[in-house]
């Protein structure tokens, strides 16, 4: 029975305490640790040396937007969800967010309804809830698709290679790397703001940032680059351009009044 189901059929209240019952019954009985990541020879080939800031997403208002602009931070990924019993931790990221920010450290989290149906449908009831709710200010990425299949966001299929672990629940949280390469798993039931998780992020914030990729011959040397060079703008050509040489130099001389 998911959230969907209990707020066509129960008030809104109860239909939170059973999103909090869930999440709690999934804690206790271990559901909300995490699950293998698929390997195949092709994902690994895709993923384990690409670097995880190199993706294309969509952020939560669906505005197409490149990761590259995290490239050099340390960012923590998190599957968020709004009516789960972890939903609390909400508070944690944003905390640990507001600490290690200027340090060069991002929160990013990921609203899912892949485990027990508990994020709401629209990104506007999901904007509000955040901003009404917990006050967040870190960046949120459209509503995704975790679990393994041909839905599944690159994040988390980018992230679910190269650590070999998926959420099992919500809240399942990637430290990645600097350079993106890299990132380490923490399962539902570990806080944002717990030692193990503010270790690895220590860590990787410790290690100094990598340098901008430069650009490769080809694109300096491109046809359109070479096009830009040559082309000139009319006063330019005008101001280069040679004088001509009369072949008579009378032509040239002052007129004489006449007498």
């Amino acid at each position: 029975m998911t959230n969907r189901f209990l707020a066509k059929t129960v008030s809104p209240a109860l239909s939170t305490v059973f999103a909090a019952l869930a999440g709690t019954v999934a804690v206790a009985t271990g559901l909300a640790c995490s699950q293998s990541a698929p390997q195949s020879a092709e994902l690994d080939a895709k993923w384990k040396d690409a670097s995880f800031y190199d993706l294309q997403v969509r952020t939560l208002d669906g505005s197409a937007t490149n990761l590259q602009e995290y490239a050099g931070k340390v960012t923590l990924v998190v599957n968020v969800a709004s009516q789960c019993g972890l939903t609390g931790q909400y508070a944690g990221l944003q905390k640990i967010y507001d600490r290690l920010r200027e340090k060069g450290f991002v929160v990013l989290g990921v609203p899912s309804g892949d485990f027990g149906g508990q994020e709401f449908d629209s990104a506007s009831e999901i904007r509000n809830f955040c901003d009404t709710r917990y006050s967040v200010t870190f960046p949120l990425l459209e509503k995704s698709v975790v679990k393994a299949g041909e839905k599944q966001s690159e994040v988390f299929q980018c992230l679910g290679t190269k650590t070999g672990e998926l959420p099992g629940w919500n809240f399942g949280k990637y430290v990645v790397s600097r350079d993106g390469k890299r990132a380490v798993f923490f399962p539902s039931t570990t806080p944002p703001e717990s030692a193990k998780v503010v270790e690895v992020i220590e860590r990787f914030l410790a290690e100094p940032a990598p340098a901008p990729t430069p650009k490769s011959a080809a694109e300096s040397a491109s046809p359109k680059a070479a096009t830009n060079e040559t082309e000139k703008s009319p006063e330019v050509t005008a101001e280069k351009a040679p004088q001509k040489t009369p072949e008579n130099p009378a032509e040239t001389a002052p007129t004489q009044p006449k007498a």
